[in-house]
């Protein structure tokens, strides 16, 4: 193998491989993974509004004595909130109960005129909460489970606090109703709770929301000391969620996955192989000894004759001309000149007189151009001058000058 080859071919071998490591190394991709963690995104993202409704039922000690249906009623909210992580948030919002319970005394607070008493001595009572909310809120399933963008459920544990006033209904002394008023009844509360939201699309919401409520307020709406009272309540609801809505989570490096690492092993390993091979050869023909081929010289000069012509044109005897300067300047030097023919046309006495013509045609001219007729050796040859076939047959008519050995 030449040595130009050897090195073509490992220089082939080595950019394959460098091609190879690069296609390698451009797999190389970057993607967000909510899995390391969360950035906080700007004030302005991840804001919400809710508005539900629902019912709810209030206890105190005395409300045992009232039939629980009797006791169920209605509920409303409505929130502005914001998530400041996947898993934190908060909301502000304003919330309205109607509380149904028992008073001992007919003048009692929130007791409805005309409404049959309960036991023999209790009378129901009616009183409308209103007030203002905060809730801190806990995403328990983004908590446990991490954050994915597409989950449909999600669980979220919240605890709070507010404040109530409270509204009841008046009477005229003819006993008839003069509607809602002020029940001059301010309350401090506590609540917490359970969010179950389904995501209907990326923008909205529906949830089950399940609370407990502590208020502190009139006992049994009587006017004696402050107790605590609890409510129970249960809103279905819907959420409307502002855009930015997801989270950007830290950009990590992903590199595509070999399918077949055995084969690329494998390829690798026959590639190294083929490499050393052909450092080998390399080796073996740096330190291979140079040898010199000697070529057998060839005539000084051909002349060519066209088929069945001796008779020698203007450039040839220009030709002969320079040959004879050279003969001339070497006087010591001996040539031979040979007559040939065609063996392929023409009949043997024919070749036989071309022959010896065109070489005498030569001799007599270098002569008359001056050179020593004893350094001429004038021959024919009925051999062919080429041998290369029939084809080939110009290449026979000539007369060859050489240098006598």
């Amino acid at each position: 193998m030449k040595k130009s080859s050897v090195l073509s071919v490992a220089c082939a071998l080595l950019m394959g491989q460098s091609a190879f490591a690069q296609s390698t190394a451009t797999a190389v991709t970057f993607v967000e993974d909510p899995a390391q963690g969360y950035t906080f995104n700007q004030f302005k993202d991840n804001w919400f509004i809710s508005a539900e409704g629902g019912a709810n039922i209030f206890f105190s000690h005395r409300d045992i004595y009232r039939n629980t249906s009797d006791r169920i009623a209605p509920a409303a909210s409505i929130w502005v909130g914001k998530w400041f992580s996947p898993v934190f948030g908060f909301r502000v919002g304003a919330n309205w109960l109607q509380n149904k319970g028992l008073a001992d005394r007919a003048d009692s607070y929130g007791v409805l005129q005309g409404e049959h008493m309960v036991n023999g001595k209790f009378y129901k009572t009616k009183v409308n909460e209103f007030g203002p909310q905060f809730s801190a809120m806990l995403n328990l399933t983004n908590w446990w489970c991490g954050y994915h963008p597409g989950r449909i459920y999600n669980a979220t544990a919240y605890v709070g606090g507010g404040a109530y006033w409270s509204t009841v209904k008046t009477y005229k002394n003819n006993g008839e109703s003069d509607g809602w008023h002020n029940g001059h009844d301010r309350g401090i509360s506590l609540h917490t709770g359970l969010i179950n939201a389904f995501n209907v699309s990326k923008q909205v919401q529906l949830y089950l929301d399940i609370r407990y409520t502590m208020i502190n307020g009139h006992a049994d709406r009587m006017y004696a000391a402050n107790t605590n009272n609890h409510d129970l309540a249960a809103y279905l609801g819907v959420t409307y969620n502002f855009p930015k809505r997801e989270w950007t989570a830290p950009v990590v490096p992903v590199v595509a996955e070999v399918q077949d690492c055995d084969a690329i092993e494998q390829r690798l390993q026959a590639a190294n192989a083929r490499i050393n091979e052909l450092d080998r050869q390399l080796r073996d023909c740096l330190d291979r000894p140079v040898t010199t081929t000697v070529q057998n010289e060839g005539p000084l000069a051909t002349i060519y004759y066209p088929i069945g012509v001796s008779r020698l044109n203007n450039v040839d005897h220009k030709v002969l001309g320079a040959i004879a300067e050279i003969m001339k300047s070497n006087p010591d030097q001996k040539y031979v000149l040979t007559g040939w023919a065609d063996n392929y046309t023409g009949t043997e006495q024919v070749n036989a007189r071309l022959r010896r013509a065109r070489v005498d045609g030569v001799q007599k001219v270098l002569v008359n151009n001056g050179v020593n007729a004893s350094q001429l050796d004038a021959t024919v040859n009925n051999g062919n001058l080429n041998d290369m076939g029939e084809k080939f047959v110009s290449l026979d008519r000539a007369v060859t000058i050489e240098e006598a050995k």
